[in-house]
């Protein structure tokens, strides 16, 4: 682990995984919660945890330093659930590399528990982990200019659901309707950080 200042009070955190960013963000959340750690905003990403609003930078950097990195804690709490059609333009793709049928990605998909890494790239996007190491998948050679907005999509060890229509090279498989991002709900992001999450087959696919 490894602890950099950022302007004049915030402090990255760098760990090694993506596993280990989850835990030292949930970790962090707890401390505060408990008031033994004071940060106005505590964000991760796929290998750090950003903390910003830290009085003393210098000295909470060596506090954070030694602290050790847990395991990721008990998913609790009901997950949100997504309905969504598995009817995506790279089903087929998806499906060769999975070297499964067409119909089976929507099956082998839906049966993953998935949890919020991280959100970012845009309002409301959120970076879910859960699906076994053997069904990661390729970014797309050739980006599309458009993605339509809720579409579910595979990248690496992720998947994402786009809240609005935007580029995006990730292997479409589904589309759905849940609205991610609403400036009006409280918080306006649906998906946040740590939260759980499961896909609800419907429709087509």
């Amino acid at each position: 682990m490894r602890v950099l200042p950022v302007g004049d009070s915030a402090l990255l955190v760098e760990v090694s995984s993506g596993e280990e960013a989850q835990a030292l963000h949930a970790d962090l959340l707890r401390r505060r919660a408990a008031g033994e750690l004071t940060a106005a905003e505590i964000v991760p990403a796929a290998r750090t945890v950003l903390l910003d609003g830290v009085p003393e930078p210098s000295r909470a950097a060596a506090r954070l330093a030694g602290i050790p990195i847990p395991g990721v804690p008990p998913r609790d709490g009901e997950p949100i659930e997504i309905p969504v059609r598995y009817d995506g333009p790279d089903l087929p793709e998806v499906a060769a590399l999975w070297d499964v049928a067409p119909q089976e990605v929507g099956r082998i998909h839906a049966a993953a528990e998935f949890r919020v890494a991280f959100c970012g790239f845009a309002p409301g996007f959120g970076y879910l982990t859960g699906l076994p190491d053997r069904y990661h998948v390729p970014r797309r050679t050739t980006p599309r200019t458009a993605v339509p907005a809720g579409s579910v999509a595979l990248a690496g060890p992720y998947t994402g659901v786009y809240p609005r229509s935007s580029p995006g090279g990730w292997q479409l498989i589904g589309s759905a309707d849940t609205v991610l991002w609403d400036p009006a709900r409280v918080p306006a992001a649906l998906l946040v950080p740590g939260a759980r999450v499961r896909f609800v087959p419907v429709g087509a696919g």
